[in-house]
């Protein structure tokens, strides 16, 4: 079986990962099953040796997200072939990869391959938009296969380098926190009940908890109402500051 492991709060990891199990399955014909880390209890996973299987995660800031990092940790992979995905907004994904990889080697899972893939940035939206494009689907489909054929012929570790630095680099935050609109909230708690780290207060949920918060904006993204919002100032700083880094195109990299 291919299961998909994948934490995705606006979208865009979900879509470039679903299209490299797209390819994986059409060359193997195995079932598929997903996972969602922001919000999965472990209890009732478990892990098969011949499983192939798939975690794709965003990058902030050149890192994983550690509170997925904390609930993989529970997984017991038992030899499984993975394949760790990092997904980025057209800047860089630094040690996030390499971060990956190692978070499956210690919970038991023998990588085979890797991909780092471009989707839109999720918070300055004009880097990467559009991402994954139809070349990318293409892409992401024939390595996907690739992947597939390399498992059929046994179990083997990822050959090539990943990029990445031991000690990973330091991971401050993100400063920009969405905001809640108290009149524009008509506290229907879908903000609450999806933020992956309960930032969000359930009964008054245009508060935010900014120490919790990860600026994942699975909440802006959420809101039916459009009661959640970013500083347009502290926005704008930030999408000036990404032009310098996130304005050429660039391609997905794939490691097998």
């Amino acid at each position: 079986m291919v299961k998909l492991f994948v934490f995705s709060p606006t979208g865009g990891t979900s879509r470039a990962a679903e299209e490299l199990v797209r390819g994986m399955v059409a060359a193997s014909g195995e079932e598929t099953a997903t996972f969602d880390i922001s919000s999965a209890q472990w209890d009732d996973v478990s892990i098969d040796a011949e499983d192939m299987c798939v975690f794709a995660l965003p990058c902030y800031g050149g890192r994983v997200p550690a509170i997925a990092v904390e609930r993989m940790a529970q997984l017991q992979g038992a030899g499984a072939a993975a394949v760790p995905v990092v997904v980025y907004g057209n800047r860089a994904y630094d040690d996030a990869l390499l971060e990956l990889c190692d978070t499956l080697d210690a919970c038991g899972f023998t990588c085979i391959a890797a991909v780092a893939a471009i989707a839109e940035h999720s918070i300055a939206h004009a880097y990467g938009a559009g991402r994954p494009d139809d070349a990318d689907v293409e892409e992401l489909r024939a390595f996907g296969a690739r992947i597939a054929a390399k498992c059929a012929e046994g179990v083997s570790a990822l050959e090539a380098t990943v990029p990445g630095d031991r000690p990973y680099r330091e991971y401050n935050g993100v400063p920009l926190k969405p905001k809640g609109h108290k009149r524009a909230c008509v506290q229907c708690g879908a903000c609450a009940k999806a933020c992956p780290v309960q930032a969000v207060d359930g009964l008054q949920p245009w508060k935010t908890d900014t120490d919790a918060c990860i600026s994942c904006m699975r909440c802006i993204k959420i809101c039916p109402r459009s009661a959640r919002t970013l500083s347009k100032l502290k926005l704008t700083v930030a999408s000036k500051k990404l032009a310098k880094t996130a304005s050429d195109r660039k391609g997905n990299e794939l490691y097998l």
